[in-house]
């Protein structure tokens, strides 16, 4: 071989190595950089409340809250009457005044059921047990004043009372109440000595604001002034006694019922002991018999009822 051709097949040998050098230092891989420290995890946030499925038609569901305490009882819309029984009524009205009237709730037709826990008034008409009956205990547990004759107010001994007499007025929120006459009598207690005198007999008549206006007539016969009550408080309900022996009859209840004008009646007072022997059957014949158009409406005991 020529020595020309020698030197270049030297020349591109050399050419190539350093060629291939220069690929390898150029390609050869960067130092790694030191790993970083881990950073420190962040604070777990609060777990969510678990999610509730639910339809696409239904409304959101709502989680209830912890034990509440119970809502106050609505006020009724209407005067409700519930009989205890005997002549023992608990009345509500729509301004919210709950009223007991002769308050024997322990007599045997009364309802099994649990006492009122909340009183605004308790009436008492007479001083005869049967209807003082729980007054002095239920003032106790409620706070309720008891209104009744000045003499028998000392005589229950509530802490809250109101003593007055035949003609007086009191206001208990919706409820006007006048003091009203009853032929009866009125011995207080069972001791030694004999009953203590306790002030007149009396009846209540009760006028509720845009309600009707009621009478409770207490243990009483028929008598002449019913007029007089008809014409100066114009009742529209009237709960008389029919049971007889100690009150009215039916035959006597029938002739108030028209003395008093009144669209409705209840019998009360009747059926308790074997001795008081009147019926609502007997009321109503005697009212057909007297012409007088009012309607008898009987009441069972515990049963609440809306009086117009």
């Amino acid at each position: 071989m020529k020595r020309s051709w020698i030197v270049y097949v030297s020349l591109m040998v050399a050419g190539a190595v350093s060629s291939a050098h220069a690929d390898v230092e150029f390609v050869a891989p960067e130092k790694k950089a030191p790993a970083a420290k881990p950073a420190a995890a962040p604070t777990a946030a609060p777990a969510p409340a678990p999610a509730i499925a639910q339809k696409a038609d239904m409304a959101p569901p709502v989680v209830p809250p912890g034990k509440q305490p119970p809502p106050p009882a609505a006020a009724p819309t209407a005067t409700i009457a519930t009989w205890w029984g005997h002549a023992a009524w608990i009345i509500q009205t729509p301004g919210g005044a709950t009223i007991a009237i002769d308050p024997w709730l322990d007599n045997p037709m009364a309802p099994k059921v649990e006492q009122p826990k909340t009183l605004d008034a308790i009436l008492v008409t007479h001083g005869h047990s049967d209807h003082v009956g729980n007054a002095a205990d239920l003032a106790k547990k409620t706070g309720a004043k008891v209104i009744t004759s000045y003499e028998l107010t000392s005589l229950i001994g509530a802490a809250n009372s109101e003593g007055m007499n035949i003609g007086g007025t009191v206001t208990v929120k919706d409820a006007t109440i006048h003091l009203v006459e009853a032929l009866h009598s009125s011995g207080f207690g069972q001791d030694k000595t004999g009953p203590k005198y306790g002030g007149p007999a009396m009846g209540f008549v009760i006028e509720v604001a845009k309600g009707p206006i009621i009478y409770h007539a207490g243990d009483t016969d028929v008598f002449a002034g019913m007029a007089l009550i008809a014409e100066r408080y114009h009742p529209t309900v009237a709960l008389l006694p029919i049971g007889g022996h100690f009150t009215m009859d039916p035959t006597g209840a029938a002739l108030a019922t028209k003395m008093l004008k009144v669209k409705t009646v209840v019998p009360m007072h009747f059926g308790t002991f074997p001795i008081l022997t009147g019926t609502p059957d007997e009321l109503t014949a005697a009212l057909k018999k007297q012409h007088v158009s009012a309607k008898v409406v009987e009441f069972r005991s515990g049963i609440g009822q809306t009086l117009k």
